[in-house]
């Protein structure tokens, strides 16, 4: 089965203050140059041609209703549809079944947890290092768990994520623009280290989960190695999520690293792969590159997510985005699930 990660930007734009699709012509209050019904239609249009089975989406609308009206009324098949709320946010994770397929289970395809109510999604406390003052951090988006059973009554689970962001997108007087730089990485850093210490650990260490494969997917906001803010911090968000060298029975690998070369990955050459871009105002706009969307996995089964892909072409060689211009500022992830 294929799963689609994407971060679809701003589904919340799409629909009204009662849940229903505003009118085709409504201009989305993030994308003035387009219209409701072209995203509707690039954002469609783009799942349609992958033809995933399973869909996690990063920045979904704020209920549950709108995404099944979404892939009710725009998406090929018959969708079963769950969205983890978050209190105050407009840029919820939620995650699509295609049923219809016969690959998952008849009766329940797919079990939801609801991280609002889970002890390690709550906000939390972490001493820092240097001074050890005691901050107070949260997730501004609840993660999305979900288990999903197969039609032959395999079992694995999906974490949906959605982390603090990195960017600053506008131009600061040195000192200020550090402090916002430092401030940022801080606070994805403990997300994750919370993420690793108070969830996936317990996760592939107990008895009761540790053979249950895990995906851990969504729009990081960070990449590979570490940057200057970073450097600064001594951790990378990513890196604390895939794990400890000391206890690799813990890691999870990450479904984009297998892709590259044997020298690329010896070399740690991670240039080719990126999933998104922004205009760089220090910089006098250049585009810049960067790695933020990931698909992790446990290592409890040998080879059961394979083949990941940046898809930044559509099946008919057209480039993404050039044929949807209006779908989305990321590109969409895929991977092969095999359970046996």
């Amino acid at each position: 089965m294929k799963l689609l990660l994407w971060n679809m930007e701003w589904m919340n734009d799409l629909f009204d203050s009662n849940g229903d699709f505003r009118a085709d012509d409504h201009k989305p209050q993030h994308a003035r140059s387009t219209t409701v019904r072209t995203r509707r239609k690039h954002l469609s249009g783009v799942i349609n041609e992958l033809s995933p089975e399973i869909v996690v989406i990063v920045e979904g609308p704020n209920r549950e209703k709108e995404l099944r009206q979404f892939f009710d009324a725009d998406v090929d098949g018959v969708w079963e549809v769950r969205l983890q709320p978050t209190s105050g946010s407009s840029q919820c994770i939620g995650c699509a079944i295609r049923t219809d397929t016969s690959l998952f289970h008849p009766q329940q395809p797919v079990r939801f947890f609801d991280t609002q109510q889970m002890d390690a999604f709550q906000p939390f406390e972490i001493p820092n290092e240097n001074d050890g003052i005691i901050e107070k951090y949260r997730f501004e988006r609840s993660p999305l768990y979900v288990e999903i059973k197969t039609a032959d009554n395999l079992t694995f689970r999906i974490i949906g994520l959605h982390l603090k962001s990195k960017g600053i997108f506008n131009a600061y007087e040195w000192s200020k623009w550090w402090a916002m730089a430092d401030a940022n990485r801080k606070k994805l850093l403990a997300q994750a280290t919370q993420l690793r210490v108070q969830f996936l650990d317990k996760y592939l260490g107990e008895a009761a989960t540790q053979r249950i494969p895990l995906i851990v997917c969504g729009d990081i906001n960070d990449g590979p190695g570490m940057d200057a803010s970073e450097k600064r911090l001594l951790g990378s968000a990513v890196e604390r999520l895939m794990g400890n060298v000391w206890r690799p029975f813990l890691c999870l690998g990450n479904a984009l690293f297998d892709t590259l070369s044997s020298d690329e990955q010896d070399n740690l050459r991670f240039e080719k792969i990126y999933t998104t871009s922004f205009s760089d105002p220090i910089f006098n706009n250049v585009w810049q590159k960067v790695w933020i969307d990931h698909i992790l996995y446990s290592y409890n089964r040998a080879e059961w997510v394979k083949n990941a892909k940046v898809n930044t072409e559509m099946p008919d060689g057209q480039k993404i985005w050039a044929k949807y211009p209006h779908a989305s500022d990321h590109f969409p992830i895929s991977a092969e699930i095999v359970l046996q």
